[in-house]
């Protein structure tokens, strides 16, 4: 199908649902989703946003801006995340035991609040990475309207790009917890750890980066362009002096730059085919 005609299959499903609650995090296609909602439902739409310590603080205010400069309403549940030991323990399943708290969290919102739909922002792109969450949207039969609307990741910029949206070109911000080295439990404390460091390396200029938590080794990722500027012995002695106050011991820049999903690189095809089990707190 041509652009325009997804872009109209999307406004036919949203315009479609009685009431819509869409679980919004700020990045392009959940703020892009929760953009086209409003547009068609109104009020009769919220967008969703879960705080916990694995959300950065400038992501959470971000998001709220940019929710209010177009009026679209917008609600805060405190997810539990943490609490749940199957999480913390921080296997290859780790997103699936976060977005079965998100959505169980936003279910009970909806019959608190009345709403009669769930929704998120996955994209027909995503089938194709490794995202256990999808499973956990699909066990609360979460909507994907952007998916079934047949759009991409570019499709969905270029549409918020049409649409005068501030963060159309926005780049993916993932929770603060990918950043933390699979089999290493996931704490308030090292998530903390990630978000300093990641301020720090933005207050030096570098807008695109990943923190890995390795322990006691930070490991950077920078994007490519950005990382001849990074390459000299100046700059390396900032980036150290920047990140050993958040708590890591060895500092090393990852010579690949940034790029998404760079932790699913170590986990065994067996982690990644398997499903993940449910359980109960």
């Amino acid at each position: 199908m041509e652009l325009t005609q997804k872009h109209d299959v999307l406004r036919e499903i949203l315009g479609s649902l009685d009431s819509l609650l869409v679980a919004y995090s700020g990045g392009t296609d959940s703020a892009y989703l929760a953009y086209e909602a409003h547009r068609a439902l109104g009020n009769r739409m919220l967008a969703v946003i879960a705080d916990s310590p694995s959300l950065p603080r400038r992501e959470l205010a971000a998001a709220l801006d940019f929710a209010a400069g177009l009026g679209i309403p917008t609600h805060i549940l405190q997810t539990r995340e943490l609490e749940d030991p199957n999480y913390v323990r921080n296997d290859g399943n780790r997103c699936f035991h976060c977005k079965d708290e998100l959505f169980t969290q936003m279910e009970a919102a909806r019959l608190e609040l009345g709403f009669a739909h769930l929704a998120y922002g996955m994209n027909t792109d995503d089938r194709r990475d490794f995202r256990p969450g999808q499973q956990a949207a699909a066990l609360h039969n979460a909507l994907a309207p952007l998916a079934a609307a047949l759009l991409t990741k570019q499709e969905i910029r270029t549409l918020a790009r049409d649409a005068g949206l501030s963060l159309a070109d926005k780049p993916a911000s993932a929770c603060l917890s990918s950043r933390i080295e699979y089999g290493r439990p996931v704490t308030a404390e090292n998530l903390g750890q990630v978000e300093r460091a990641e301020d720090a390396l933005r207050a030096l200029g570098f807008q695109q980066v990943r923190v890995r938590h390795h322990g006691e080794l930070a490991r950077i990722e920078i994007a490519r362009q950005d990382l001849p500027r990074a390459l000299t012995l100046a700059m390396l002695d900032q980036i150290t002096a920047a990140l050993r106050p958040c708590g890591f011991t060895y500092v090393t820049l990852d010579t690949q730059g940034y790029r998404s999903g760079s932790m699913n690189d170590v986990l065994p095809a067996s982690a990644i085919a398997s499903a993940p089990e449910r359980h109960t707190r």
